[in-house]
């Protein structure tokens, strides 16, 4: 059984194909240009863990040794898991 899935539509000139601006590092941790639900509070929220993604990063690259590497890890990691979890609940549904 096969799907068919849609296919895209191809931009007819250049203004429309660089009309896409590329994700920082937070906006690509978090996929911020990925909800499917469409809610607005899940892009809020992702916002709002991408810009502390965002303060982390930069503060890591003024200054890096081994313990702030570690500590630059587990603190990314924490902020996809909490934004992860704060979505999961923003679109459960009761079914």
């Amino acid at each position: 059984m096969s799907e068919e899935y849609p296919v895209p539509s191809v931009p007819e000139n250049d203004s429309e194909m660089n009309n896409t601006k590329a994700l920082t590092f937070g906006e690509r941790l978090v996929g911020l240009d990925f909800n499917p639900s469409g809610d607005p509070d899940v892009i809020r929220v992702k916002k709002l863990a991408a810009e502390m993604a965002e303060i982390l990063k930069d503060n890591y690259e003024k200054e890096r040794h081994p313990l702030k590497s570690l500590l630059f890890d587990h603190a990314i990691g924490e902020i996809l898991n909490a934004q992860m979890a704060v979505v999961k609940v923003i679109t459960l549904k009761n079914t």
